[in-house]
């Protein structure tokens, strides 16, 4: 570990992590990690709900003794909480990929593997043995899109996440501007800010480009790395609809999570059709810029699910007390993209460890404070007001 990485372990927060990504990366290759869709209002909304959310906490209770176990799916865990899938990892950190998986099996809680992952679904299973979600991204090539699933079954792993809300890619002008492709080429507008950045640069050097393994045999005539990324957005299927996910559902024989909902008749509709879970998301910002925040969403969806399968979110969260409001807001849980992503781009495998340390840590403080010994013990009487809540009918996040 380098004299920079070392400085990994004294990292306070998640923005402090985010801060030393920043250092380590070429602009347009932080910015690809960082950014949103257009005027990036839903990206900012989505951490923004987190601070508008105010709590009361109760006082006079035995915190000398904290647990965070609790149940994730039906199965025990460390904590309410996964890791997202973050597509492109490689192109930030050589491994990155298997990085944040051993720091979520470490930490006992599951990872996501995501279909444009540096790493393919059968070294995660092979190298980082843990609690396994494979996120599957509707292609228009279906027997490539069956292959993976298939791919994701016979490596065990123990839950399919079914992305909804990707029928075409968001326009993420930062990527635009910045003239950022994948694979990554070096042009004279990026030449400046790549040799500002030297070890990564020789990091890619020594490594070579990261290549998304899932997709190798995406389309036959594809055999380039630069083809190969350009072929996935062209493979975005928009005509994927509730039919075809119902056959989803009868191809794959474990728990089935749908991520991309905000609204509550989508909600109620997917446990009708036998969803095990479902994530509230709106792909980190990433894509529809307008988009409800998630936390204002969670409230309506929540109470359309009525407790009948597990509720999450994802989306904002940057601190452990966001877990436990989540939790206060109905969700079993969260999912956290960015926040592993700054620290393995950082600092490798110790650096999404202390991502996850800090959460897990600022989560357990935030209970004592709270006076709830207990994951069962965070609910809505800790909130000082009631939440914003979208309406059944899913037509608005406003309460």
């Amino acid at each position: 570990m380098g004299l920079f990485d070392r400085g990994i372990g004294r990292a306070q927060s998640i923005d402090d992590l985010r801060a030393a990504a920043r250092r380590r990366l070429p602009r347009l290759v932080f910015d690809f990690f960082d950014g949103g869709a257009e005027s990036e209002a839903t990206l900012t909304d989505n951490r923004q709900a987190f601070e508008r959310v105010r709590l009361l906490p109760r006082t006079l209770v035995d915190v000398s003794q904290v647990s965070t176990r609790c149940t994730v799916l039906g199965a025990p865990a460390g904590y309410p909480l996964a890791i997202a899938p973050t597509g492109g990892v490689g192109y930030g950190r050589h491994g990155g990929d298997l990085a944040i998986a051993k720091a979520a099996a470490r930490h006992g809680i599951p990872y996501t593997l995501s279909t444009s992952a540096t790493a393919s679904i059968e070294e995660v299973a092979r190298e980082a043995p843990g609690r396994l979600w494979f996120q599957a991204y509707v292609l228009k090539n279906q027997d490539f899109f069956h292959g993976l699933i298939e791919r994701a079954r016979a490596a065990d792993y123990e839950a399919l996440v079914i992305t909804v809300d990707l029928p075409v890619g968001g326009k993420r002008e930062r990527d635009v501007r910045n003239g950022f492709r994948t694979p990554f080429r070096l042009t004279y507008r990026s030449f400046g800010d790549v040799a500002a950045h030297p070890r990564w640069a020789l990091a890619l050097l020594r490594h070579g480009m990261p290549v998304n393994k899932n997709l190798i045999g995406l389309q036959r005539d594809v055999t380039s790395v630069a083809g190969l990324a350009s072929a996935v957005g062209r493979n975005y299927d928009p005509s994927f609809d509730w039919d075809r996910l119902a056959q989803v559902r009868d191809r794959w024989p474990r728990k089935l999570i749908v991520k991309g909902i905000l609204r509550p008749d989508d909600a109620d509709r997917l446990v009708r059709l036998g969803a095990d879970a479902v994530v509230v998301s709106n792909h980190g910002g990433r894509q529809l810029d307008g988009a409800c925040a998630t936390l204002d969403a969670l409230p309506g969806v929540v109470e359309a699910v009525a407790g009948r399968i597990p509720v999450w979110l994802d989306g904002g969260v940057r601190r452990g007390v966001d877990i436990l409001k989540a939790r206060a807001l109905g969700a079993e849980g969260v999912l956290v993209g960015r926040a592993t992503l700054y620290g393995a781009v950082a600092g490798g495998e110790p650096g999404a460890h202390r991502a996850l340390q800090i959460l897990t840590e600022e989560l357990v403080r935030a209970m004592k404070l709270c006076g709830a010994p207990r994951i069962e013990d965070i609910d809505e009487t800790l909130l000082a007001r009631p939440p914003r809540r979208a309406t059944h009918e899913g037509r608005t996040c406003a309460g």
